[in-house]
């Protein structure tokens, strides 16, 4: 049985589409009216406010807290600056991704790890010797994510501290409105945006004060589906769909290594302390890796003659799909890779996706077919490696510096 969120008594009376999904064991909206399209577009052009509490959350707490982050998290968090916000991943012994996530620093001595799964054994396995302590803190703490280019208008006049010159992924302790909270930064929209972690008893209190506060700035609350296409468009990964984490993977085949899935800018390799896998890592770099996470735009002008050629319009909507299809080479007989996440984008004007293919096709501009079906028929349809992100504003990192 799926369990409520502690904002569940603000947003079950807001689902009007009575759609729902588990995310984390926890009940999470999908969408809150039949289509998802108006919440897509509060979160380009004006602000959103989603229930992320359902995220899985470590407190790992000690004097050998850096050193035991270290040990298991592709970043060296022991240089990490207090206050500061990481991304990066998790890896087993052979060097496969177990799954990705953030870490901040919120104290000198105090790091929060957040990922799709809950990994307090994995923490405890490799902590052996250390002064640390470690804390699943998942039900413990509720998040709230603000995103959208009128998040910080929202947010500033409701909080402690000037927000308009927070730097991007930091994180630091707030009043809002007299409620302690801490807000990071960050987001999964790939746009301006904060996220804000306090005790589950003032959730509801901080949602009310938000949409209410927000009014004027046509705040409007969102689920998973919008979600899905902002994070497409950002070029973000999600574990179980654009990649199988190591532990859930059928088959050897279908595990990713980091740079396999154009992560390597997330990988420290020079470090005093050396995390799980790293060895197997930095070989498999030097041979080379075998498949590659890419962008792919799929051409506009084949894809209307497609549906013309059927006497159907080929207008998309935001709506994500994480039907995995094939990708071709260009002779549309060769498979050379699969498309795992896929979207109309509204923002960039194209049907978009990212893909996993084979190393040799992964160069920019490098030309495909992707299995597109319609009218229930499977044909194919051009395709172009792109750079990720299809879309990355300047306002997701901008900063108001001070006169």
């Amino acid at each position: 049985m799926l369990r409520p969120t502690p904002l569940h008594s603000r947003t079950q009376p807001l689902c009007a589409s009575l759609a729902w999904k588990s995310w984390n064991g926890y009940a999470a909206v999908r969408a809150y009216d039949e289509h998802s399209e108006a919440e897509y577009f509060a979160i380009r052009h004006k602000v959103g406010v989603i229930d992320v509490s359902p995220l899985s959350k470590h407190e790992i707490v000690g004097p050998d807290a850096a050193v035991l982050i270290s040990r298991v998290f592709s970043r060296n968090v022991e240089a990490l600056e207090e206050r500061r916000v990481t991304y990066g991943v998790l890896v087993d012994p052979h060097g496969y991704v177990l799954d990705d996530g953030t870490c901040a620093r919120v104290g000198p001595d105090h790091f929060r790890l957040c990922t799709n799964e809950r990994w307090p054994a994995w923490l405890h396995r490799h902590s052996r010797g250390l002064s640390v302590q470690i804390e699943d803190s998942t039900d413990r703490i509720a998040a709230l994510a603000v995103q959208g280019p009128e998040a910080s208008r929202l947010l500033a006049p409701l909080v402690d501290f000037r927000l308009e010159a927070m730097p991007f992924f930091r994180i630091r302790p707030a009043k809002l409105a007299e409620i302690s909270i801490e807000i990071s930064r960050t987001g999964y929209t790939g746009d301006l945006g904060f996220e804000l972690w306090l005790d589950p008893a003032d959730a509801g209190a901080v949602w009310d004060l938000l949409l209410e506060a927000g009014a004027a700035h046509q705040v409007t609350p969102f689920g998973l589906d919008a979600l899905d296409v902002a994070r497409i468009e950002a070029g973000f990964v999600l574990c179980g769909v654009d990649y199988f984490g190591a532990r859930q993977a059928p088959a050897r085949h279908r595990m990713s290594t980091p740079h396999e899935l154009g992560l390597a800018h997330c990988v420290d390799l020079q470090r005093d302390v050396e995390f799980v896998g790293q060895s197997a890592v930095r070989a498999e770099l030097q041979r080379g890796p075998s498949w590659s996470l890419v962008g792919l735009a799929l051409d506009g002008e084949e894809l209307e003659r497609l549906y013309d050629g059927y006497g159907l319009s080929s207008h998309f909507g935001p709506h994500a799909c994480r039907d995995a299809v094939p990708v071709y080479a260009t002779d549309g007989q060769r498979q050379v890779g699969q498309v795992t996440s896929h979207t109309w984008s509204p923002t960039v004007k194209a049907y978009v996706g990212l893909a996993t293919v084979q190393a040799s096709h992964a160069h920019e501009g490098a030309a495909v077919r992707v299995e597109h079906t319609a009218d229930y028929e499977r044909r194919t349809v051009a395709a172009t490696v792109v750079p990720r992100p299809f879309f990355d504003p300047p306002r997701k990192r901008a900063v108001v510096r001070s006169r």
